[in-house]
């Protein structure tokens, strides 16, 4: 299995709260990994990257995609070497185009975190 499937397989498992579809990215270029939905929030995409240095591949279109949708989109990385997870708003992709770990994450490590500010839901519930 090729490690963003895995990275996707692992979405699924700690998210029980958001219904994901998973999108043929041949079909319609840039378009992110996932496609998310909850009730508080609707809609949202996801993207799934693995990091294997300190820049972060992105195709032309994927680029466009993230520089001109920044609301409600994210960029999920799981590094290869750790398996450590980062959850990165769109409007962040200059950065990880740059180096990676020097761009503030808005989440790391936390699947619970990571769940409640994709869907919006209060932190301190």
């Amino acid at each position: 299995m090729k490690p963003e499937s895995k990275l996707w397989q692992k979405v699924k498992k700690n998210t029980p709260k958001i219904q994901w579809t998973r999108l043929e990215s041949w079909s319609s270029f840039g378009t992110p990994d996932l496609l998310g939905y909850h009730d508080n929030c609707g809609f949202f995409m996801v993207e799934l990257k693995i990091a294997t240095g300190k820049k972060i591949h992105f195709s032309a279109h994927q680029k466009l995609f993230h520089l001109t949708r920044r609301e409600r989109n994210f960029i999920l990385i799981e590094e290869a070497s750790s398996s450590s997870i980062k959850l990165y708003e769109s409007s962040s992709i200059l950065g990880l185009l740059a180096d990676y770990r020097e761009c503030p994450s808005l989440a790391e490590d936390d699947w619970t975190y990571i769940e409640r500010l994709l869907i919006r839901e209060p932190l301190d519930a």
